[in-house]
């Protein structure tokens, strides 16, 4: 059964999501059908969207709004703003080395304690709310702790509230595992749940409410004339999101595009529409490149003197691999004399010490002759799907950056997409002057 809304003359089915182990995807599953409305739209909010009293309540007002529009709507919420980092603050002064079980307890605290607060403010605005937590509906995932996949997610709960004139309000980032622990589904897993929830529900929309107005072409922080989309296609938002781009978590796209779950971020700050994601063939006509992504959690390393015959490469990434280093853009140098070379890798940041650990573990089985590490570094990525179509992307951006004097230190690319890896210190006059080279500058 094909994702998104399911109607049956003028009455919805709600649904459930499972994941089949034998059939790597997700699918839906049709249950019994509620009574008409005018449209049912799942509403995320987020840290900042909820981070005081205060905001909770401009928060249960929009979601009257909303429902006094004569809407269907189930919300998601996150913990409120700094909550999760003092909850992590806390499990690490307790334990440094510590169990990942009860890690999840704590971290999933948050978004109770938020649920919670905006039934209440619901109910103290005449609007009938009910707060769900994750292994209440359940949202069940695999047991991999702070980091869990979703494999079946039931709705039936939620969809009952929604035929009842309730809003249901949903924790995000939680699940529970098989053994019957709770679990989190890691950093921005609320956009994951909410997504989750949609295509669950049928919703006619997913709602993102941010900080936010919208997808812009480029951080609009440092490039002055970025420019807010109207709408975006899933691939290059996921491309974005995955590129650097803060504004949604990369597996709640990849979601959304395989279940068809129609997005918009917008603004918990004011009314107006914001960035929509959508099909391909929803945007009449594309530009050649959409937006300027960027990402500052890069670091280099390249390991010397590598044997250069078969298996080497394996030897190399095998371990990275095994001790959960994910490595991004890789690049071989040359050998003339078929004797040894270099290779040049890029992975998080946050993951460098563990890599040059692993490597020099590795040392002997590899026969390396020293690894040279970099953290100053940035990766600058040029996003389109009109690129599909279009030649000379990529020559224009090594010219944009040659005449400004940036050396690129690593390539690569996709079907949409040119990534080059530079040092960190010209990533802001990289920015601007591939947003105005590729003619994304507001007029």
């Amino acid at each position: 059964m094909a994702g998104g809304p399911v109607l049956q003359g003028s009455r919805r089915t709600s649904m459930y999501i499972a994941f089949s182990p034998t059939r790597p995807r997700w699918h839906l599953i049709a249950s019994e059908p509620d009574r008409t409305f005018m449209s049912r739209i799942v509403c995320k909010f987020g840290g900042t969207s909820v981070a005081d009293i205060d905001r909770i309540q401009a928060t249960a007002d929009r979601v009257k709004s909303i429902v006094d529009e004569g809407n269907q709507v189930a919300v998601v919420v996150s913990a409120m703003s700094g909550t999760t980092d003092q909850l992590i603050s806390w499990t690490r002064e307790i334990a440094a080395v510590h169990d990942a079980r009860e890690y999840d307890v704590v971290l999933a605290s948050g978004e109770q304690v938020t649920i919670g607060l905006l039934a209440l403010a619901l109910q103290s605005l005449g609007v009938s709310a009910r707060s769900w937590l994750g292994w209440q509906l359940p949202i069940r995932t695999d047991g991999a702790h702070s980091s869990a996949l979703i494999q079946d997610f039931s709705a039936d709960g939620p969809a009952a509230c929604l035929d009842k004139h309730e809003v249901a309000i949903v924790a995000g980032f939680q699940g529970i595992g098989p053994d019957g622990r709770l679990t989190t589904l890691g950093r921005g897993g609320s956009d994951l749940t909410a997504v989750a929830l949609a295509a669950a529900l049928g919703a006619d929309r997913c709602d993102i409410f941010t900080d936010v107005d919208g997808v812009y072409t480029a951080d609009p922080r440092i490039v002055a004339k970025a420019r807010k989309l109207d709408k975006i296609t899933y691939e290059e938002m996921l491309e974005m999101a995955s590129q650097g781009a803060k504004v949604l978590q990369t597996r709640s796209v990849e979601l959304a595009m395989t279940q068809r779950v129609r997005l918009q971020v917008r603004s918990s700050f004011n009314d107006t529409s914001g960035t929509f994601v959508v099909d391909e063939d929803e945007i009449l006509e594309q530009e050649v490149v959409s937006g300027i992504a960027y990402s500052r959690d890069e670091a280099k390393i390249t390991l010397l003197n590598v044997a250069d015959r078969p298996g080497v490469a394996a030897r190399v990434f095998g371990p990275l691999a095994n001790a959960a280093v994910n490595v991004d853009m890789i690049v071989q140098s040359a050998s003339e004399d078929g004797g040894s070379t270099d290779i040049t890798f890029t992975l998080d940041r946050a993951h460098l010490d563990k890599a040059l650990s692993v490597l020099e573990q590795e040392k002997s089985a590899i026969g390396h002759g020293g690894a040279l590490a970099d953290s100053n570094v940035v990766k600058v990525s040029v996003i389109g799907v009109g690129m599909r179509s279009h030649a000379g992307v990529a020559a224009r951006m090594f010219e944009t950056l040659a005449e400004r004097g940036i050396n690129i230190l690593v390539i690569s690319t996709s079907e949409i997409k040119v990534s080059v890896l530079i040092e960190e210190e010209y990533a802001e006059l990289a920015l601007r002057a591939l947003h105005s080279a590729y003619g994304l500058d507001a007029i």
